[in-house]
């Protein structure tokens, strides 16, 4: 699929065209585009050929050329045209987090900036060449030089999402080799991580099937360079520098290899030592009782044999599961069937990509028994956000589709914006006419622990607002997001029976999976939304799931699990 080149090309053509002061409907055509082919479940390919580009909302004739003309040249006119009015480094900029096409363009226009070397020995040695430029004092010089080493932080992680196309990809290209049966991914993507190192897979095969399969697997798709190629491992290098490693490993082993390359390095040393402790050996290849193995074809009989509960993925991060499987206190983890529905998704109304009618159908095709529609209010003037006038006409356009569905429960809400003092973007009497109220931080968010906490504890103690949206506004591997106290945010949740969202999109997936868990120790509840933009994104919810898991959540524990008849007497109790 060409989806996520050519959606990278048209956000860049967007980052671009600000830099040079485009006109701004410009600039959002362009985002608008790259996010529509970025949420495509179809490969952009296969639309192209059927004639079908102009079908997709956000993509007119124009885009659509442009589209036509990178699947066939491999390049974008317009995009290489913009790249030359640019220095070569001033793009890499925009991997600053908060550092955007706006202040790219001071920082090379008013600085002579046009790259992160320079960037980095400005701020190092000529702090004056910066706060010289306008709106860039020394407090915003700090906050680049914090965001410049978070970049570094990352380490060239990728974030789960990104990596579950890649797996994908990989596990459906080996499973068409001979003699492939079960592949399954290990590693750090198995264990839900919110972000992904290397690629482990593994494939169950004989050992006369092995070569053939290594074979394949490194004439995968997408692969750079072939890293090494043995008899039963292959090691390659993929787009993005990202690694992928292949084992093929016997039936009678597969159980414990597969436990072995999952991980973590600490889960699997506690484990050992349990083995130790009963006079066995545990490895790759099995569980032993001197030579003879007695466990090693399922995961599950290997816990079964050294007296344990199962431990899933999620939970093997030596964050107290290995005593909880010695006392069988393993909980029964949140399912994503046990999902019912999705409390924060967005329309046309503000920034989204589909009606009101559209989103509440594929909400009713996946199955789901109520929504909320949560639109930006009016402070967010880039997402198109409501005014109060706005907002009225907007919910009772939702009751008004509503009431064509009896199968599915509509919810006329509003993502209300949290100012830096915790007061709201509605006054109280606007929010009382609304159905559901997720209330979130989208500006300041480099404000101190303290003042992050107060700010989302009086936004929590607000009589209307029965969701906290995103509570640190982080974007992994771009934004850090806010320093928050997460215990008395917790606290001050369930003392309201004020939910806190798990948002699922994996860009986001806050609350992340330690605050999920102090959350719960807390008393509070959970909620699961997508954040959905668009229909594709509606798909987020697998991760959102995951992440509540790794933090040890029960159905129990999260709201939209529970029934439309349960759900409207927790909206009517507060």
């Amino acid at each position: 699929m060409k989806n996520p080149e050519i959606a990278d090309i048209f956000e860049s053509i967007a980052d671009l065209l600000e830099i040079l002061d485009e006109q701004p409907f410009r600039v959002n055509s362009y985002r608008r585009a790259a996010r529509a082919i970025g949420d495509l479940s179809e490969a952009i390919e296969d639309v192209a050929a059927a004639g079908r580009l102009q079908e997709i909302a956000g993509i007119g004739k124009s885009t659509a050329q442009k589209i036509q003309e990178y699947l066939d040249a491999g390049k974008v006119a317009l995009h290489q045209e913009l790249l030359s009015k640019v220095p070569p480094k001033l793009p890499e900029l925009l991997d600053v987090p908060g550092l955007g096409p706006k202040t790219a363009a001071k920082l090379w226009n008013r600085a002579q900036i046009t790259s992160i070397a320079e960037l980095e020995h400005a701020i190092e040695n000529e702090p004056e060449r910066l706060t010289a430029v306008e709106g860039m004092g020394a407090r915003k010089v700090r906050q680049i030089w914090e965001s410049l080493a978070f970049l570094k932080s990352t380490g060239g992680r990728i974030r789960l999402g990104e990596a579950a196309a890649i797996v994908e990809a990989l596990i459906e290209s080996v499973r068409k080799s001979k003699g492939a049966k079960r592949v399954v991914a290990a590693g750090s993507y198995r264990r839900g991580r919110e972000t992904v190192g290397d690629i482990d897979l593994l494939c169950q095969a004989t050992k006369a099937a092995a070569p053939g399969i290594i074979e394949r697997f490194a004439e995968a798709p997408d692969v750079r360079r072939v890293a090494a190629k043995g008899d039963t491992k292959g090691s390659v290098v993929l787009d993005r520098d990202v690694q992928a490693d292949l084992r093929v490993v016997a039936a009678g082993s597969f159980g414990a290899a597969l436990a072995y390359f999952t991980g973590s390095k600490e889960h699997n040393i506690r484990v050992r030592e349990l083995a130790v402790k009963k006079g066995l050996k545990l490895n790759e290849y099995g569980l032993f009782q001197g030579d003879k193995q007695i466990a090693g074809a399922e995961e599950g009989e290997i816990y079964e044999a050294l007296g344990l509960a199962y431990v899933p993925p999620e939970l093997r991060e030596d964050r107290g599961e290995v005593d909880a499987a010695v006392e069988h206190r393993i909980p029964e983890l949140l399912e994503l069937g046990d999902i019912r529905g999705d409390l924060h998704v967005h329309s046309t109304a503000s920034d989204g990509l589909h009606t009101v009618a559209e989103m509440i159908d594929a909400c009713r095709a996946r199955g789901y028994q109520y929504v909320a529609f949560c639109d930006h209010s009016k402070s967010q003037i880039q997402a198109n956000g409501l005014d109060e006038h706005r907002l009225a006409e907007h919910a009772a356009a939702i009751r008004k589709a509503a009431g064509k569905h009896k199968d599915i429960l509509v919810l006329a809400g509003v993502e209300v914006d949290i100012f830096k003092d915790g007061s709201l973007d509605f006054e109280a009497d606007v929010l009382a006419e609304l159905d559901f109220v997720t209330a979130s931080a989208h500006s300041a968010l480099s404000t101190g622990r303290d003042e992050t906490t107060r700010r989302l504890v009086r936004a929590i103690e607000s009589p209307h607002v029965r969701c906290i949206g995103h509570p640190s506004g982080r974007i992994i591997n771009s934004r850090p997001g806010m320093e928050l106290d997460i215990e008395p945010v917790a606290r001050a949740a369930a003392a309201n029976d004020v939910a806190l969202e798990i948002n699922a999109h994996w860009m986001r997936l806050d609350l992340r999976d330690t605050h999920v868990r102090a959350a719960l120790d807390a008393g509070a509840k959970i909620l699961i939304n997508t954040d959905a933009h668009s229909i594709a994104d509606l798909d987020n919810m697998r991760y959102g799931v995951i992440t509540a898991r790794r933090g040890w959540a029960t159905a129990d524990h999260v709201v939209n699990t529970w029934s439309p008849r349960k759900l409207r007497a927790w909206l009517a109790d507060r």
